[in-house]
């Protein structure tokens, strides 16, 4: 297993991160603990949930179950880096959330973090990362109930996620006047088929030394061989195929292609195209089986030469850094 620093911290995470989004929805409590046994066996210690997963009227079920796999001891949860999140209504199912339930005032940040350390069954988190950007709330008020938590002990670190590029650059010069560490990672939505990032979230975090977590690397299947698993029966896979356009269809079939011509699975191409990118940390897969996380994994093994990720850009246009992406 490869092993990389989580941006300017001496934190040291797995490549790929185990997002447990699907744990209580799709995965249940049982196959839940399997599953992050099996990560652990493969060298993952990099594990990824929010205190709204669950999903409905159970929300937090999914800091629940990382919780009783916690529980079981054998050292889980110490050889585990634990990332949460919050910003989304946390508060009892089936009602609208009271004042401070959800985003980023100072208490809504205590009550939070509170809640999950209870669910979660530990006494501090790793990275705890806001989950969305709060327009509303100083960085000042974010900061200083941030720098509580972290003389606490509950927290270690603080990281960002759908965070734009000058959200970023405000959140650390906000941090720095107060001579707080800030933001040490980003997580953003970035594949081959969503590089928007490239223009000023990706320069942004590398400037101010974030490590970078893409979410939904395979675009929710769609880079996974949507087209070749339609042709194979696949009812979520057919669906999905039905509603690309001409044009998606044609750079798919393209793409899946190429895997084809490297004889890898084109998942697994989406995932190693991101570890080559210099400026992320740790891919997030969600499997919802071991088969599936053991597809994710071969990507660590998966070097692409120039040619292929020319090709790939070719497919998939990218960004320059802006300005120069903007210049005629």
């Amino acid at each position: 297993m490869e092993y990389t620093s989580l941006g300017r911290t001496g934190l040291s995470v797995s490549r790929i991160c185990l997002g447990t989004m699907n744990f209580g929805p799709h995965t249940d409590e049982a196959a839940a603990h399997a599953l992050m046994d099996t990560a652990h066996q493969e060298g993952l210690n990099f594990f990824d949930t929010a205190n709204t997963y669950g999903g409905g009227d159970h929300r937090g079920r999914t800091e629940q179950i990382i919780g009783s796999w916690f529980a079981q001891g054998g050292g889980r949860r110490e050889r585990t880096v634990l990332a949460t999140k919050l910003y989304g209504n946390a508060g009892a199912p089936g009602r609208a959330p009271w004042p401070n339930e959800d985003k980023l005032s100072a208490l809504n940040i205590r009550r939070a973090c509170e809640a999950s350390l209870k669910r979660l069954g530990t006494d501090y988190i790793d990275v705890y990362q806001m989950h969305h950007v709060d327009r509303a709330t100083p960085w000042e008020e974010i900061w200083q109930a941030m720098e509580v938590l972290v003389a606490q002990g509950k927290v270690l670190y603080v990281g960002s996620s759908n965070f734009a590029g000058w959200h970023i650059a405000a959140a650390q010069a906000a941090a720095g006047r107060r001579h707080f560490t800030g933001l040490v990672a980003e997580q953003s939505l970035y594949n081959l088929l969503a590089r928007t990032v490239e223009l000023e979230v990706l320069p942004s975090a590398r400037y101010h030394g974030l490590g970078v977590i893409p979410w939904s690397p395979l675009q929710g299947g769609l880079l996974g061989g949507v087209l070749r698993k339609a042709g194979q029966s696949g009812v979520r896979s057919a669906d999905r195929a039905r509603k690309l356009t001409a044009a998606q269809r044609e750079q798919l079939q393209s793409y899946e292609d190429l895997c084809d011509k490297l004889g890898h699975e084109p998942g697994t191409v989406a995932l190693a195209w991101l570890l080559h990118q210099p400026a992320v940390t740790a891919p997030i897969v969600g499997p919802r089986t071991a088969d599936q996380l053991d597809t994710a994994l071969r990507a660590l093994d998966v070097t692409l030469d120039q040619e292929t990720l020319d090709r790939l850009d070719e497919i998939f246009p990218g960004h320059r850094p802006a300005p120069e992406d903007y210049a005629w």
